[in-house]
């Protein structure tokens, strides 16, 4: 059964929330590099267009790299600029911080969030349900076999 959205106003969209923090035009410029891998400051100005000025493209990317999302390279007088992390493994730790927040957040009561969470999955069919079904029993096995034999610590 799906929950009645409503809106907050006043509060970031979902979407936005799923940017990590990110501004737009910081995302724009991930969302080129994830695509071409590494990119100069001038390639990544002529993919945003000349509506944004070279100075805050430059100043973007420095920005990113400062956050750590980014690498550098010297090329001749210039940066090459490339992606610290993939997409997927922003995405996962995204998720990972939204679900420690919300479970530290409820932990005197955390069913609800998990209820919703297993909803939300159970929404888009079948095929993921048994995906997150199967998820927990490795992890189940795995923290089984952990408790049976400390030397097989690790972290999943």
């Amino acid at each position: 059964m799906r929950s009645p959205r409503f809106l907050l106003r006043g509060f970031k969209p979902a979407r936005e929330l799923l940017d990590g923090g990110l501004g737009p035009l910081e995302r724009r410029v991930m969302d080129f590099l994830w695509a071409v891998r590494e990119a100069r400051v001038r390639d990544v100005r002529d993919h945003l267009g000349s509506a944004v000025a070279y100075t805050t493209v430059m100043t973007t990317l420095d920005r990113l790299f400062k956050k750590r999302l980014l690498t550098r390279r010297k090329h001749g007088r210039a940066f090459v600029y490339a992606p610290a992390v993939s997409r997927a493994e922003w995405d996962v730790r995204l998720a990972s911080e939204l679900f420690d927040g919300l479970l530290e957040r409820h932990r005197q009561a955390p069913l609800p969030i998990l209820s919703r969470l297993v909803d939300t999955v159970s929404d888009r069919g079948r095929q993921l349900l048994d995906e997150l079904d199967r998820l927990v029993r490795e992890k189940r096995a795995r923290l089984d076999d952990e408790r049976t034999d400390p030397s097989q610590r690790r972290r999943a």
